[in-house]
């Protein structure tokens, strides 16, 4: 599995390193919460410190939210009851207060890993909403029965939504998963390909926008 470490002591990211090597985990070490962002998308799960020099790791966890459900275990010295409750609240899916016994973590880690991969295993493959079909492993559309044509970046923007469906994704999300990294896409693309993709679908009240936050597919009410 793929791990980002977000931990700002060298020792003890040393350490986690070794461990998680050990036992079979390919580790990258970042310092900064602002690396998480940049590098989440290689890996398959977050240890995230809350103490890191440039933010408050809740802060981080908070943006990681808006673009990911990657999993998350905060592994942190504060274990105050404030910060374990906004940590599970905000989205972690495990809280560990330091010293944690490394056997702990890694149990913590392979329970994380199962639960997530068991919900993804039972998630929908294919997306429907009125006469609209959405095959996310083929990368198929039918439109009333027959199939269109989508470029690349069309479906990639549908399957997230449809993905989805009828949960509304934001605008961070939607640049984050389909051109890598919200902050560095362009959002009139996004504008752009979400015209086009109406176009031809010629649905387009099944692509409702959320003013002022994003979008959902297979709401059929009016779009904004």
């Amino acid at each position: 599995m793929q791990i980002l470490l977000a931990e700002d002591d060298d020792g003890v990211a040393a350490a986690l390193v070794e461990v998680l090597y050990d036992h079979g985990h390919v580790t990258r070490r970042v310092r900064y919460g602002r690396e998480v962002l940049t590098y989440h998308r290689s890996s398959d799960l977050l240890l995230l410190d809350l103490g890191l020099p440039d933010t408050d790791g809740l802060d981080v966890l908070r943006a990681l939210r808006a673009v990911s459900d990657m999993s998350v275990v905060v592994l942190t010295a504060r274990g105050d009851e404030r910060s374990v409750v906004r940590g599970l609240r905000l989205g972690a899916d495990d809280y560990l207060v330091k010293p944690v016994r490394l056997a702990e973590l890694l149990a913590r880690i392979d329970a994380v890993t199962r639960r997530n991969a068991a919900k993804n295993a039972s998630s929908v493959r294919t997306a429907r909403a009125a006469d609209v079909e959405v095959d996310l492993d083929a990368r198929r559309v039918r439109v009333a029965g027959a199939e269109i044509e989508l470029t690349t970046k069309e479906f990639d923007i549908l399957a997230v939504l449809a993905g989805r469906a009828g949960t509304a994704v934001s605008r961070e999300q939607l640049l984050d998963e389909v051109w890598g990294d919200a902050r560095h896409a362009v959002s009139r693309s996004l504008d752009v390909h979400l015209t086009q993709l109406r176009a031809k679908l010629r649905r387009p009240e099944l692509l409702t926008t959320i003013r002022g936050f994003g979008y959902r597919f297979g709401d059929l009410g009016n779009e904004d």
